[in-house]
């Protein structure tokens, strides 16, 4: 460890990164500029099928797949593979878009 570096529980009470309650309410969107260009990846998920190898290599253009869901059920949105809300896929100037319509918390996501 370099002299320089500080273990946690150098930090006084009254220092650090939580200190004042660990959060501050002044914060502002461009308290985040440092991340805004991290990468990340969005899936909104229709539905799922499951099925053998054989039976995906008989498909072909115009063949039906069946989903795990309903017409008009709420659509999974995974941020880096984590479900993180639900919602409706709308039509944007011709093309295909995903409106939000919950937030799934922490825990919420067994439903």
């Amino acid at each position: 460890m370099a002299d320089d570096d500080l273990k946690l529980d150098e930090f006084g009470a009254d220092e650090g990164p939580l200190a004042e309650g660990g959060h501050d309410e002044d914060k502002t969107a461009t308290d985040l500029a440092t991340v805004f260009d991290v990468p990340v990846a969005i899936s909104a998920v229709l539905g799922r099928s499951s099925m053998t190898v054989a039976q995906l290599l008989q498909l072909s253009q115009g063949s039906i797949l069946e989903l795990d869901r309903k017409v008009g059920e709420a659509i999974d949105i995974y941020v880096n593979n984590r479900l993180v809300a639900r919602g409706e896929v709308v039509i944007v100037d011709e093309r295909l878009g995903v409106t939000m319509t919950e937030i799934i918390k922490d825990g919420d996501a067994a439903a």
